[in-house]
């Protein structure tokens, strides 16, 4: 496999499946199990209308339990495929493999280490799941590159043609003593990119990833860039999701010419214990002829929703109802991540 030819696809590329990990009562979902189980059945229900979904389970105990839930939610369980695993948690964004591939169908998955978000939360099973997965042959002979660095797939965003998006207040966070210039040069190398383009602003209240690049903006076909706005004046993240607009709009492709903008509408606060939570319609999904959207209950769900399918055209919209995932922290994007056609099945 040539070094030339591996690139990271972009995410609107087609697809062979969507990983998730489903929750149990030995994650931090136990509390609420119940409630976001229903987004992991609407998630489930909506991914195999377009493609085939391969959910890690803790046991045999959760296979079935899982089997149950989606058989009494029709979902075609023909398109469904269960792994036993151990996982500390769910975010399988930041977990999961970050799948290359060459011009001659080959792949790699890339396996950086996963410290739990900076050593956040307890992280081992999690560091080890993609070396999980290809013991258990999920990938078939695609090659496993182990690198010892810190990086969560939601940190980085790719355009499929050598250009990765990334934000500066998470990788500091990770890597405090390196500097951007190495850091850009360990990126390029890792994911085989050209150009490695940094924002220094933009976050969200609630999110505990230090600013994950798939909470705030998100590259569309064709020179797009789909971002998270602020529009309230009087909201705390309005002068910094500003000056990240002004960023974005700064930024300018390979060619140079600039990206076209889509700025999504900004959800009403929403607060649980007295705790403002992460609601970002960047966190989308795309999969093979869908886009499936974030909806948290907010007026602007359907306007979100509407701009996302502006900026993906030729593509389903379905609303998967998100508001228990932000409990903890993330979102639709964050729970699931997909593996390029030719990988799987």
């Amino acid at each position: 496999m040539s070094h030339a030819t591996l690139r990271l696809p972009a995410e609107w590329e087609p697809q062979s499946a969507v990983l998730i990990a489903w929750p149990h009562a030995d994650t931090d979902w136990a509390d609420r199990l119940a409630e976001v189980e229903t987004t992991y059945v609407a998630l489930a229900a909506a991914v195999t209308r377009f493609e085939p979904l391969i959910v890690v389970v803790a046991d045999a105990e959760l296979r079935a339990h899982v089997e149950g839930k989606l058989r009494e939610a029709g979902v075609d369980l023909g398109r469904v495929r269960l792994i036993e695993l151990p996982y500390d948690d769910t975010w399988l964004r930041d977990s999961g493999p970050i799948t290359l591939k060459d011009d001659r169908g080959a792949f790699q998955l890339t396996d950086f280490r996963f410290t739990g978000w900076g050593g956040k939360f307890g992280a081992e099973q999690d560091d080890a799941l993609v070396a999980g997965l290809v013991k258990a042959g999920v990938f078939g002979r695609a090659a496993h590159r182990r690198i010892d660095w810190a990086l969560e797939g939601g940190g980085i965003e790719s355009d499929g043609a050598g250009t990765v998006l990334t934000t500066w207040r998470c990788l500091v966070q990770r890597h405090p003593e390196q500097s951007r210039e190495e850091m850009s040069a360990i990126l390029r190398d890792g994911l085989h990119a050209s150009r490695i383009l940094w924002l220094d602003y933009g976050y969200l209240e609630g999110d505990d990833t230090d600013a994950h690049i798939d909470t705030l903006a998100r590259f569309a076909p064709d020179g797009r860039i789909v971002f998270q706005a602020c529009d309230d004046l009087d909201d705390a993240h309005h002068d910094e999701l500003s000056r990240m607009a002004g960023e974005l709009a700064a930024l300018c492709m390979a060619d140079g010419k600039p990206y076209e903008l889509y700025p999504l509408p900004w959800a009403k606060p929403i607060v649980d214990e007295g705790r403002r939570l992460a609601a970002s319609y960047a966190n989308y999904l795309i999969v093979n002829g869908g886009v499936l959207v974030p909806a948290y209950g907010d007026p602007a769900d359907d306007e979100a929703a509407r701009i996302i399918g502006a900026a993906h055209p030729g593509r389903e919209v379905v609303q998967v109802p998100c508001r228990p995932l932000i409990w903890q922290n993330g979102s639709l994007h964050c729970i699931t991540m997909q593996l390029p056609a030719g990988i799987y099945g």
